[in-house]
């Protein structure tokens, strides 16, 4: 028979190793580190102080914890292998015998010993084919007295069943335990509940697989951690006969998901107690209750998409709700915590259509909070402070449809501002109407607030602004309304460019120099500039007989001023690398950030983002100048003038020796450069 090529048969290499369950991935990784120590030895880790070992990934593995506590590294024979005396490793492969001579010898000698008593014995040392998840001799040691004592006081009926509750008739090795399947037991057809997790966890009725697929000459062991017990009960009868959650069973009649608790399927409740609802304000718990919305979100966020046993979690992970949002679970130790809390009381109350967990504190998500309620659980709870102070609370915890614009707390470092008429006319512009999502939002959409003005949007390719004040966080969208975290006071525009700069007794000069320029007009009607604004400081630095020669001349005084303004809005939240403006008088202008004070052309900016219903204004302490011509240069980088002027001249010098027509044009430049420098 010919031989498949060699690039097939990798590929059929390749997609046995891919069709691996997650375990025994986990095991082969196992293999790979401990094979150091000889033939099939296998690494484990072992948490501190305790007997709880793990096969564990590659990221556990360089970690090295476990639920965040600190673990050691053993080297022990893989499963199915055992030592030999004065030989490296693990070379042999267990003796072959029936499951009840196996149980004895893979760590199970207690189950062996209650399978002699309950005469199961003959079942699982004859012919068959069977599964046995058998309870370690810890798990057995385990069990409270009470309960042992009435399993082994009547063998031959409670601890028959029991055993045979762990037993399947078919042989099934771990790459035959999927997730969420059941396997119907040897006691009445009950069904026993399988989970393989990603992580190479497998847990049976969410106790977890110790030492998996022991092979015997009648079917197979798997080592368990737990005795498990039947369970009948769906999810919404558990919650109807535990007296601690008597609260959740009335919002659940309320918000009638009882028939999806009742129903098959796989699913996690983490099931808030009466404690849990009790510690929730009344005036927040009688909204909710009221509100079948808010109630449906509040529950759906309570229960997770799949069944998550406590055994499985090993690490941080993110879980999905029915209610579309994420919980991050996790462990510390031996508690489990959600969102970093260790608020779950009690763990792993299986029902046939997923598991429970009692948590002690009440998981409300954004979807059903105000607006007030999103704001003082974050980085803007200053600025409810300040919206209490101002008398607008009832805005933002009541039904109507609002987006808050609030500053983080950064902002009122030095402080909260005093409240008084200005002030609250300023918080209420912070107040739009309607309920918005940023990603909705696009550049030039105009916002109308609760004091009746105009906001515009401005979409940046580092940032998203609302005037002056750009979003600093991921929205949280509320019930009513929705939270935009911004990363300064807003300031609504009052009026034109020329309104604003008319209105400033700083720009005088500027304002006479337009008005001399002819430029009125252009400043005073719809736009979108951006205008560098010389202070009456700027103009002063200048030489007199250049300021008044300027003055006198209007048509260079309007390219000057030209070159002070953009045709595009620019604020100060968009500037982060180098951005290049192009200037009414057409050369550009590059505005960076600097130990964070803007720069345009290398100058510093006096103040930011003074806006105009047109446009926004920065206003310069100094007069900038246009270059008069604009080579190949790093943008990153604005060209020396004086040394550009230089370069034209020395290309020109010689053409222009021997043609007397550029003479002139050679004489004008060595002017110009002697004007820069100052003289050579």
């Amino acid at each position: 028979m010919a031989r498949p090529p060699l690039p097939l048969l990798l590929l059929a290499l390749g997609l046995a190793a891919a069709a691996k369950s997650p375990y025994q991935q986990v095991l082969q990784h196992s293999r790979l580190r401990g094979r150091q120590h000889g033939p099939n030895v296998c690494a484990v880790q072992k948490l501190i102080g305790t007997n709880r070992k793990y096969f564990t990934n590659c990221k556990q593995w360089y970690q090295r914890k476990i639920c965040g506590k600190s673990t050691v590294i053993s080297y022990e024979c893989c499963p199915g292998y055992e030592k030999v005396p004065g030989e490296k490793g693990c070379p042999a492969a267990l003796p072959l015998s029936n499951i009840y001579e196996t149980l004895g010898v893979v760590g199970s000698a207690t189950t062996q010993l209650y399978s002699d008593r309950s005469n199961l014995r003959p079942e699982i040392e004859g012919p068959g084919s069977f599964t046995i998840f058998a309870p370690s001799n810890e798990a057995w040691a385990s069990l409270s007295a009470e309960t042992l004592d009435s399993l082994v006081s009547n063998v031959n009926i409670e601890l028959l069943n029991a055993l045979r509750y762990h037993m399947v008739d078919k042989r099934v090795l771990t790459d035959d335990l999927k997730h969420g399947t059941t396997l119907n037991s040897m006691y009445q057809n009950l069904p026993i509940q399988i989970h393989h997790y990603p992580n190479g966890i497998v847990t049976v009725n969410c106790a977890r697989l110790l030492k998996a697929d022991h092979h015997a000459t009648n079917g197979v062991v798997h080592v368990i951690d737990k005795v498990i017990a039947t369970t009948t009960n769906t999810i919404q009868q558990i919650i109807e006969t535990e007296d601690s959650l008597e609260s959740l069973r009335t919002a659940v009649a309320a918000s009638d998901l009882s028939s999806l608790l009742e129903s098959e399927g796989q699913y996690t409740l983490l099931a808030p107690t009466n404690e849990a609802f009790e510690k929730i304000p009344r005036e927040t718990l009688t909204r909710i209750l009221g509100d079948p919305e808010a109630l449906r979100d509040l529950l759906n966020h309570h229960i997770l998409k799949s069944a998550m046993c406590a055994e499985a979690i090993i690490a941080g992970l993110t879980m999905e709700t029915l209610e579309g949002t994420t919980l991050d679970v996790g462990c510390s130790g031996e508690e489990l915590t959600l969102n970093g809390k260790p608020i779950i009381a009690n763990k792993d109350v299986l029902a046939t259509n997923g598991v429970v967990h009692f948590v002690n504190e009440l998981l409300i998500p954004d979807s059903a909070k105000t607006v007030f309620e999103l704001a003082q659980e974050s980085e803007v709870s200053k600025s409810t402070d300040l919206f209490r102070q101002a008398g607008l609370s009832s805005h933002l915890t009541g039904s109507e449809q609002v987006t808050l614009l609030a500053p983080v707390n950064n902002v009122f470092k030095d402080g909260l501002p005093a409240i008084d008429s200005n002030m609250r006319n300023l918080l209420l512009n912070h107040i739009v109407k309607d309920q918005l999502s940023s990603k909705y939002l696009y550049h030039g959409q105009k916002l109308q607030t609760l004091g009746d003005k105009e906001l515009r949007v401005f979409v940046y390719r580092n940032n998203l602004c609302i005037e002056n004040a750009c979003i600093a966080a991921h929205d949280k969208r509320g019930r009513f309304g929705t939270l935009f975290s911004v990363d300064k006071m807003l300031t609504p525009p009052t009026g034109s460019v020329m309104d604003v700069l008319k209105a400033d007794h700083r720009f005088s000069t500027l304002v006479a120099a337009i008005q001399s320029a002819g430029l009125t007009e252009n400043l005073n009607r719809p736009g979108t500039f951006t205008v560098f604004a010389p202070t009456n400081e700027a103009f002063r630095a200048m030489p007199q007989g250049e300021l008044n020669k300027l003055m006198g001349n209007a048509k260079e005084l309007a390219n000057l001023l030209k070159f002070h303004v953009a045709d595009e809005i620019l604020v100060s939240g968009a500037v982060s690398a180098l951005v290049r403006l192009k200037s009414m008088q057409g050369d550009k202008l590059e505005v960076s950030m600097k130990n964070n004070v803007i720069h345009v052309n290398k100058e510093p900016v006096a103040e930011s983002d003074i806006m105009a219903t047109n446009g926004v204004i920065y206003a310069v302490n100094s007069v900038l100048q246009p270059q008069a011509s604009r080579p190949q240069e790093r943008g990153d980088e604005p060209a020396d003038p004086a040394l550009e002027i230089f370069k034209q001249a020395s290309a020109l010098s010689k053409v222009s020796q021997r043609n007397p027509r550029l003479a002139p044009v050679y004489s004008r430049i060595l002017a110009r450069m002697k004007e820069n420098s100052g003289g050579f």
